[in-house]
Order: C-alpha cells, then sequence, then structure tokens
C-alpha cells in the first residue's frame, strides 16, 4: 500500500470525535478538491510502498485500539480488505474515510463517508485540469448506498456556502432512507479563524436541518499541521 503518514491522535471530526486513535493515511485519489487539506496525498501524492504486515508492525507500539484508515482514497489500495481483516482480528475498531466514489467488502464498523460537493470542483486550480473528471467521479450514489446498507455509516459534508444546503438536501432525497441524525456539516476550512467564521451559520443549518455540527478539533489543538 501507498501511506503518506501513520501516527498517533485525537479524532477531530465525526461521530467519534475525541476519541484516540491511531492513523493511517494512504496517498492517491482519485479527485481533486479545491480545498484539500491533505494535498500531499491527492494532487501531488507523496509516500512509501507498505506492506500490511509492515504497517501493523508499525502501530503496534500506539496505545489505542481505534484504528482510521484516511488518505488520499484509501479505496484505491487494492491491499485495503486484507489490512481491515486483519485490524478486526487484533481487535482494533476500524473507521474507514472515503469520498464514497469506490466501493469493496471490507471490515468495517465506521464508514465516514464525505461525499463531495460542487465546492469541491477545482475549476480554476490547475487551469482545470482536473475538474470535468473531479465532475464526472465526485458523486456515486450506487456506491454511498451500498456503504450504508453494509456498515454503521455517518455522511459527512464539507459546506463552504449557504447554497451547499439545498445540494446535501438534494443528495439524501437520492439515497434510500438517511438517518438524519448521522447527517454531518463541517465548514470548509484549515485554519481555527476560516472554521470560526463559517461556523455560526452552519450550526444555524444543522438546527434548522436536523443535522449534527462537525468540528475539527484536530485543528483546534494542533494547527494545519501534518501527523495530527
Amino acid at each position: 500500500m501507498f501511506i503518506s503518514e501513520i501516527f498517533h491522535s485525537i479524532q477531530g471530526e465525526g461521530l467519534l470525535t475525541g476519541v484516540p486513535s491511531v492513523f493511517i493515511r494512504t496517498s492517491g485519489c482519485n479527485l481533486r478538491c479545491r480545498w484539500c487539506d491533505t494535498p500531499y496525498t491527492s494532487w501531488s501524492p507523496e509516500g512509501d510502498e507498505r506492506s500490511v504486515d509492515e504497517i501493523m508492525a508499525d502501530i503496534a507500539g500506539f496505545p489505542s485500539r481505534h484504528a482510521v484508515i484516511t488518505g488520499g482514497e484509501p479505496l484505491l489500495m487494492k491491499d485495503l480488505p486484507d489490512l481491515t481483516e486483519k485490524l478486526a482480528d487484533a481487535g482494533y475498531h476500524v473507521t474507514i474515510e472515503t469520498a464514497g466514489t469506490v466501493y469493496a467488502d471490507l471490515r468495517c464498523d465506521l464508514a465516514s463517508l464525505s461525499p463531495k460537493l460542487s465546492n469541491s470542483t477545482p475549476w480554476t486550480e490547475e487551469d482545470g485540469k482536473y475538474a470535468r473528471n473531479h465532475e464526472k467521479l465526485r458523486i456515486n450514489l450506487p456506491v454511498l448506498g451500498n456503504f450504508m446498507a453494509a456498515y454503521p455509516y455517518q455522511l459527512k459534508f464539507v459546506v463552504d456556502r449557504q447554497e451547499d444546503l439545498d445540494e446535501v438536501e438534494s443528495l439524501l432525497a437520492d439515497l434510500d432512507e438517511v438517518d438524519r441524525t448521522r447527517v454531518l456539516l463541517m465548514p470548509q476550512g484549515r485554519t481555527a479563524g476560516e472554521l470560526s467564521s463559517k461556523g455560526a451559520w452552519v450550526a444555524e443549518a444543522c438546527k434548522s436541518h436536523g443535522f449534527r455540527y462537525c468540528p475539527r478539533v484536530h485543528i483546534d489543538l494542533y494547527g494545519d499541521t501534518r501527523g495530527t
């Protein structure tokens, strides 16, 4: 597997916010979000090839029993099912963080699905060369439905503007029997200041739509730094 970094931190987002976790970050992505906070795994993928056994050895010294496999897009990794199998057999709670564009059968305790809204499309970045492919791939309803039917899930949306709310509701209407208590809105931002400036209206949107507000606790604690 192509791995960008492995580290021990606090889960900063979603239903398990605050839980100490081991993060296994894969490198490589089929999308190019304009606001991606890990461009070293998407726009310019960096990392090293690691076997599943090497990854298991790397995380063995951390005390946490929660493992978060993130990216990039981890579902692009052919060895991902084997990794999740070994994590589960070793007693880890396994979270997969994915955009929900690619599916595989896995051992997974929480599928953290983050469908990308139109605010993510890089129309101007690098002269827009990735924009059309991004638009084509960013929403895959069958894949999202498969994950939601197979695993406990959360739907986490990065919102940047008020009109994003209509997009969220439209997508939810296209999915079957969504548990709205598992829908989270997270303000787009890579600094505490950016998150704070959008947080108030996003929180009000959560109140009016019946969603959860999703903070980014790791930004508050450590800033926009790698390995956190």
